[in-house]
């Protein structure tokens, strides 16, 4: 494919075929910038700008490329931009050190290079943190928060959003189909992944079979920062249908306080009441907050 698609160097594109005879020969539906991203139009293999400066810094296997080192010698004596095979140095360095060898701004340039893939990212990394606090803020910020920084479009966003759907599987992985009470660290984990970087309240509950085996989590309702709707009544509707035996009722405070307010506790009796009555247990019901949690049961408020 990659051949093919490089023949265009020696076809329709260099020797300017119209638009009808790229077709014919198979790429007419591709986007130049497209077969620049992939490396198969003139100039694409090391990623240049107008310059010469290889804005990624690397050639096909990832090293810095030859070609781009003796342009730059033969175009000018002014030294390297700053962003000179950046891109390389810090793929390695994640690759052989880890993330904890990473700034929050650099594990945010690493999701950046996929969606602006020639120009230097640094720079908006560092806006968007600014912004949005720290890594975890960044990647749960809602789209439209995410939309209202400059320089980020649609691209930027799916990146984002695709590491925190990747988070919240992999979490999530760890807890279903597994017993909840005996795991409880790991579920809490879970729970704070999911819920503490949100923006508005967000109410979920945990259903368990008979063995406290955690055989759904779904979210009840969305409220706003200080406020979600929860009906007892579709809580219990849900346990049954599920052939639940027990329950645990979880949700947030953006604030990052996790006190329970005077709302809460009410709800919580109300729920435990109904659910009682149709022999599911109320477990607990856990308060995330922006650094800990609070448990009802730990609280005897349940």
């Amino acid at each position: 494919m990659w051949e093919a698609a490089c023949n265009l160097r020696e076809g329709g594109v260099r020797k300017g075929k119209t638009p009808q005879d790229r077709s014919a020969g198979g790429f007419g539906d591709l986007a130049r910038d497209d077969l620049f991203a992939d490396g198969c139009l003139p100039g694409a293999a090391d990623k240049t700008d107008r310059a010469g400066v290889d804005l990624d810094g690397a050639g096909r296997n990832g090293a810095p490329s030859a070609s781009n080192a003796a342009a730059g010698a033969v175009a000018t004596d002014a030294p390297a931009p700053h962003f000179h095979n950046h891109r390389w140095r810090l793929r390695d360095r994640f690759l052989s050190a880890g993330t904890g060898s990473l700034a929050d701004y650099e594990m945010l340039e690493l999701v950046l290079f996929r969606a602006i893939p020639r120009r230097d990212v640094k720079p908006l990394a560092k806006q968007l943190l600014d912004r949005f606090g720290d890594f975890n803020g960044v990647i749960s910020a809602p789209p439209a928060r995410l939309g209202e920084v400059p320089g980020v479009g649609q691209a930027v966003i799916c990146e984002l959003k695709v590491v925190e759907a990747a988070a919240h599987r992999l979490a999530r992985a760890r807890v279903l189909n597994r017993p909840a009470l005996s795991s409880w660290a790991v579920l809490m984990e879970y729970c704070k992944t999911t819920m503490a970087h949100r923006e508005t309240e967000q109410f979920r509950i945990l259903f368990l079979d008979r063995k406290n085996i955690l055989i759904a989590d779904e979210e009840q309702a969305k409220g706003t920062v200080d406020h979600v709707p929860v009906y007892p009544r579709e809580v219990v509707k849900r346990a049954l249908e599920l052939n639940a035996s027990a329950i645990i009722l979880v949700h947030n405070h953006p604030s990052g306080d996790p006190t329970p307010s005077q709302a809460d506790i009410d709800m919580t009796r109300q729920i435990e009441l109904a659910a009682r009555a149709v022999g599911v247990v109320v477990h607990d019901h856990v308060i995330i907050g922006k650094e800990r949690d609070a448990s009802f049961r730990a609280m005897a408020l349940l």
